[in-house]
């Protein structure tokens, strides 16, 4: 069985990014390029990783009109990435959109859905129109995205329950995930990798307790003891 975890590069700097893959065994972990590294870095970096044997999650996200973001998504395809994701706020004809651009694509990502940005609480959410509680919401675009023909979700490890009991066909996607002796950080709504995993989480997103520990990949192998204790 392949590793559940993804190692978030949160860099500026691609040539970080390529020294942390250095000491990170493919076959342990997929990763994950963002906004901010991608930007800087660009398709190179999605190749240089690949020839270097890793899966690549693209987290950029799009939102857009639905041809914008169908075209976004066939160049991402095209990368030969992973797994790649969309805002599920576009609506039904943007992830439809998605969805089929992927569908055509000869190396057809994994393509999944934010629902309710961790960063927007309710006033938040009340400021852009939506009154329902944030639950409401997040259940709402989940539900458009299955109905989409998505593969999967972005959810906090606290909801993944939730979201697997309601949309058992969806992958769960799941940041903020910390070994049991850093639970207690700057992070909110943590979790243990094995308590995500049993939540229904079936991939695990970590970033600083790898990318920042003195020995990656001892950090790497304690993360993957976790998801079976």
């Amino acid at each position: 069985m392949k590793s559940p975890l993804i190692v978030a590069l949160d860099y500026a700097d691609p040539s970080a990014a390529l020294d942390l893959a250095a000491l990170l065994d493919p076959s342990q972990c997929r990763v994950k390029i963002g906004k901010e590294l991608f930007t800087v870095a660009g398709p190179l970096l999605v190749e240089q990783l690949q020839d270097k044997g890793f899966e690549v999650f693209l987290d950029l996200k799009f939102h857009d009109i639905p041809q914008t973001v169908a075209k976004a998504c066939h160049a991402a395809a095209q990368l030969g990435v992973w797994m790649l994701n969309v805002h599920a706020s576009g609506g039904q004809a943007m992830l439809e959109a998605a969805r089929k651009a992927v569908d055509a694509s000869p190396h057809r990502p994994l393509l999944i859905a934010v629902t309710v940005l961790t960063s927007l609480d309710a006033p938040a959410l009340q400021q852009v129109g939506v009154f329902d509680p944030v639950s409401v919401q997040v259940e709402r675009l989940a539900a458009l995205s299955a109905a989409a023909g998505l593969d999967g979700l972005v959810c906090s490890a606290q909801e993944a329950a939730q979201m697997k009991l309601a949309h058992p066909e969806l992958c769960l996607v799941t940041p903020g995930i910390r070994p049991p002796e850093h639970i207690a950080d700057d992070q909110k709504r943590t979790m243990t990798p094995a308590a995500a995993l049993a939540a229904g989480a079936d991939y695990l997103v970590v970033g600083r307790p790898i990318t920042a520990a003195a020995d990656p990949a001892q950090a790497l192998a304690a993360m993957l003891a976790a998801c079976a204790a």
